[in-house]
């Protein structure tokens, strides 16, 4: 790969978050409200898979301290909450789906919180982005247990959260 390929790559991993994060979440949504098909959400979770890989692989020896190391961490469980998505969805077991929704939700919420402890830049962005998180995953469960329109409140509120964090970083670093 040239030098003009290598500068194209490394922008599409520095700002490509910025737009999968709320695609993530509105491709949630619709699969939450029957929008899309299993087989669409299990291909959406495959695809999800091997962009974790591939971006965690690539970016390894950029992440060995501080934030980036957090967010590397994150990557990894990520990974790893993202094939029990793919095994909840293969063998139908709503309850590993939910464990997928919850855990993508709370994971970065962890990242969130301990970045916005130690920028300098921006820590507002990623405190409340954990803090929606943790509200979004609130909302998320509650409509669940009792069939309200919360579901969908819980994953927009997430999508929103995580989106900021994600902004803020592509903004600031």
């Amino acid at each position: 790969m040239g030098a003009v390929g290598r500068d194209v790559f490394r922008r599409l991993r520095e700002t490509g978050p910025v737009g999968l994060v709320p695609l993530a979440w509105a491709f949630a949504a619709a699969a939450h409200r029957g929008v899309l098909a299993p087989r669409a959400v299990l291909i959406a979770h495959l695809v999800m898979a091997g962009i974790i890989a591939a971006f965690t692989v690539l970016s390894w020896r950029e992440m060995t301290d501080g934030v980036l190391l957090a967010w590397r961490r994150v990557l990894v469980a990520g990974f790893g909450v993202t094939l029990l998505g793919i095994t909840g969805l293969l063998v139908r077991a709503p309850p590993m789906l939910t464990a997928t929704v919850v855990g993508w939700t709370l994971v970065p919420a962890a990242g969130l919180a301990y970045t916005g402890r130690l920028v300098d830049r921006r820590p507002r962005a990623y405190t409340a982005g954990a803090g929606l998180c943790v509200v979004g995953v609130g909302l998320y469960l509650a409509g669940l247990a009792n069939a309200a329109p919360t579901t969908l409140a819980g994953l927009a509120v997430t999508g929103i959260g995580q989106t900021a964090g994600i902004v803020a970083a592509v903004v600031d670093y």
